[in-house]
């Protein structure tokens, strides 16, 4: 009925009322915020039940291992259909968190997580109460099958500024350093800072902020690996792209038309991806001197709305985008064409990160629904939902890290989840 909503527990109909000035009010909001939650404690339900079902209609281990005997699987697919197999039986596990200032442990909410290469470390940046942000890193080396702990350093000198982009970058020694872009007041501020800042070594002997510059809003960055392009990074701002040479302190400004939300950096080349909010994808060359007009953009792909991430396969003839549409893209950067779709992922208007792990052949993403979505990366197939721990909300989209040795060469394989004030193990195995 027009203006009337159906409440099938109370199996009857309900005037819509607006939402103002209502001492009750029955809205559409409401109505959509109380199905997404009663559907998001059905599925933790089904999960601490271990119900869930495999999205691969007879898929357990005694049928693959029989298959793989008899011959009806190559090496390469049962591989893959075992990874499938670990995705679903994943469990979650809630991990202390240790502080050498327990004052500061679990009282603020994690914004975002990112791990370095290795997956011993990760880098968190959490929400404080009074505005801003407080940064620490989270030594993984703890983390075993058994043992559910792991350390957190952090320096509460930096804590005044927002951050809307994180990465680990290389410059003494491998993700010896950190690139923070964010919003100080106004203009933005960009800073690179030494990972050792973090440590529970004596203040006194650690190095200070290596660079430090105000800049437009900055949204995204990424630094370079490639010795052409040594001791580089980019930062993504509005309207324009700053690479800045961290020992010479010479810049380049490629000027583009619309905001860069996410970059990356080719390691075989000196080349620079990038995603607007126009919803373009373009590399940049940045061997080369910047010249008048957009000539100096190579590869140009096209989404149609702005997109939040982008990820450069391993063999780099592939690259992963996924844009505010909700829409995730493998794109062949051989042929400039869309090669496949990965649906069901949710977004409307968050900037969130995509975490490809080619080893495992999985695509992970968190959609701002706040469920954890895992693809098959072979062909696309939607493997598994993982519901948030706490209600759904603006402020409490989870953050994820995955990796097959999470705490380094010898760690445990899992998925981490950042929520809340809490951190979370699903183990891999």
């Amino acid at each position: 009925l027009p203006g009337f909503y159906y409440d099938p527990e109370k199996n009857r109909y309900f005037r819509l009322l607006p939402g103002h000035n209502n001492h009750n009010p029955l809205t559409k909001d409401s109505i959509q915020h109380k199905a997404m939650e009663c559907k998001r404690l059905r599925l933790l339900e089904e999960e601490e039940k271990q119900n869930q079902k495999t999205t691969r209609a007879g898929l357990n281990s005694s049928v693959l291992l029989q298959k793989r005997q008899l011959g009806l699987f190559s090496s390469t697919s049962y591989c893959r259909l075992v990874h499938e197999l670990k995705v679903n039986c994943m469990q979650r596990r809630k991990i202390e968190i240790h502080s050498p200032d327990s004052s500061v442990t679990g009282t603020n909410n994690f914004k975002i997580i990112v791990a370095d290469v290795a997956c011993e470390r990760i880098f968190t940046v959490n929400d404080v109460e009074h505005g801003g942000c407080k940064y620490g890193i989270i030594n993984l080396s703890g983390l075993g099958k058994e043992s559910l702990t792991v350390e957190m350093y952090d320096n509460l000198y930096f804590t005044n500024r927002k951050v809307n982009s994180v990465c680990w970058a290389s410059l003494t020694h491998p993700d010896s350093h950190l690139c923070l872009m964010g919003i100080a007041e106004t203009p933005g501020c960009a800073s690179l800072l030494p990972a050792s800042l973090f440590s529970s070594t004596n203040p006194g002997d650690r190095p200070g902020m290596l660079c430090s510059f105000k800049i437009s809003t900055a949204w995204s960055c990424a630094w370079c690996l490639n010795p052409q392009a040594d001791n580089c990074f980019s930062t993504g701002l509005t309207r324009r792209v700053l690479v800045t040479n961290v020992v010479t302190g010479h810049r380049q400004t490629f000027g583009t038309s619309s905001d860069v939300l996410a970059q990356q950096f080719a390691t075989q080349t000196p080349v620079l991806y990038n995603g607007c909010r126009s919803g373009e994808i373009f590399s940049i060359d940045v061997r080369q001197r910047n010249r008048k007009g957009q000539s100096w953009k190579a590869t140009r792909l096209f989404h149609g709305s702005a997109v939040t991430s982008i990820h450069l396969m391993e063999a780099e003839h592939y690259l992963m985008a996924a844009d505010m549409a909700g829409k995730i893209k493998l794109w062949d950067l051989r042929t400039a064409k869309c090669v496949k779709q990965y649906k069901g992922h949710h977004n409307e208007y968050a900037l969130l990160p995509l975490h490809v792990n080619e080893e495992e052949g999985l695509l992970i993403a968190v959609g701002q629904d706040c469920y954890t979505r895992i693809w098959s990366l072979q062909d696309a197939h939607l493997l598994r939902t993982i519901p948030s721990p706490h209600p759904s909300s603006k402020d409490a989209i989870p953050s994820v890290v995955f990796s097959s040795r999470l705490g380094g060469s010898r760690g445990v394989p899992g998925l981490l989840m950042a929520v809340k004030q809490d951190l979370y193990h699903f183990s891999y195995n």
